[in-house]
């Protein structure tokens, strides 16, 4: 196998493909693709031609990922905004496909990554942030799990911790605003809860009820995000939140304690305090000890830090900050809200300042930039 042949084709099969409409994940990803394929068969049956030979199989493989994400989109389509509760009414093989390509020869970091780019549908850019990797870290771990399973028989399926996980990511991805997927993760984890009687799926599915029941109010007209203590509680969804609760409760009296029913336990909280000033704080932050307790993470770390800051006070909240990596994402947005809480304005709205240049999305950028204007506004009076 000639790799530095396969090293100096592969800038201009990409091009190829971008020239002919790709864009440019979805053709890097394919020329992976084609690349693998290459290593798999040309020692045995080398093209004539190789350079014709890697657009032809890269072109095909970009257009069967781009029917599969075709196919994906249609079956979000046909999903209500608002997820139904109860038992899912049918169920096809999506995943089933999440299960596949959770496979055991995979780490459970790369079988996460390569599920949620090959079924998920997410960027690699998408997939790194929400592992905190920078995004060439995470291309190639993806290509190292698509190498992997190259040629691997796709029969015996993942665990059920992994497929859970990238369920999680999914739903957070789409919670977010960036692509819109809650909706179907929702639907696959209640398939999931349907087939599999196990605490932590219902956990799951009680968490994603939880915080979508909170979607309509985390927008303005305008599209502006608006935060949790300001949101209209009236426009939360009951019936979702009812649900939610039931479902967690019985997870929780089984005594088998796991992150997402932690987790959802938070939302709870926050989801059965009338108001923003009721909340019960002190319960927040003996769940986030717990929490931390079960994953050692250090964005869990960084919530608690704020949980810290409502039940204890904002100097309390930043003494919790200061154990933590500053470099971590939204680090510099709890900094600038303790530090406001804390009357320190002039440090509040730098932070603000750093925090919107580091957010991952126009709507979080948006909404820093304004907190820091606002800050500056005050202190100019």
């Amino acid at each position: 196998m000639n790799e530095a042949l396969l090293r100096s084709l592969t800038p201009s099969v990409l091009g190829i493909l971008v020239r002919r409409g790709a864009d440019f994940a979805a053709a890097e990803d394919a020329v992976q693709d084609a690349l693998v394929e290459a290593v798999r068969v040309w020692p045995s049956e080398a093209p004539r031609d190789p350079k014709g030979w890697l657009i032809t199989v890269a072109w095909r493989r970009f257009l069967d990922a781009t029917r599969a994400d075709t196919a994906r989109r249609r079956r979000e389509d046909l999903v209500d905004e608002q997820p139904a509760p109860g038992p899912a009414p049918s169920v096809d093989d999506t995943l089933q496909l999440y299960f596949l390509c959770a496979h055991p020869s995979l780490t459970p970091s790369s079988a996460v990554a390569l599920t949620l780019r090959a079924v998920g549908g997410l960027t690699t850019r998408q997939i790194a942030q929400a592992y905190l990797v920078p995004e060439a870290t995470m291309a190639q771990r993806i290509s190292r799990a698509k190498r992997t399973v190259s040629g691997v028989r796709f029969e015996q399926p993942g665990d059920v911790a992994t497929v859970l996980r990238v369920l999680y990511l999914v739903f957070n991805e789409g919670y977010s605003g960036d692509v819109d997927l809650a909706a179907e993760a929702i639907r696959l984890t209640r398939q999931l809860a349907a087939a599999i009687d196990h605490p932590e799926v219902a956990g799951l599915l009680a968490l994603m009820l939880l915080h979508h029941a909170r979607r309509a109010a985390r927008t303005a007209a305008d599209g502006s995000l608006v935060p949790l203590a300001e949101q209209d509680r009236g426009r939360w969804d009951t019936e979702s939140i009812a649900e939610g609760v039931e479902i967690l409760q019985a997870a929780l009296a089984r005594d088998r304690l796991g992150e997402f029913q932690a987790q959802a336990a938070i939302a709870a909280l926050h989801a059965d305090a009338p108001t923003a000033e009721e909340t019960d704080w002190v319960q927040i932050v003996e769940w986030y000890d717990e929490l931390a307790r079960l994953t050692d993470s250090p964005v869990v770390r960084l919530n608690r830090a704020v949980a810290v800051g409502e039940a204890d006070g904002p100097r309390a909240g930043l003494a919790a900050l200061a154990a933590l990596d500053d470099s971590l994402p939204r680090h510099s947005a709890v900094a600038a809200y303790l530090h406001e809480r804390d009357g320190d304005l002039a440090t509040a709205a730098r932070m603000y300042a750093e925090a919107a240049a580091k957010a991952p999305n126009l709507a979080e950028r948006d909404h820093l930039t304004r907190q820091a204007a606002r800050l500056n506004a005050r202190r100019g009076r």
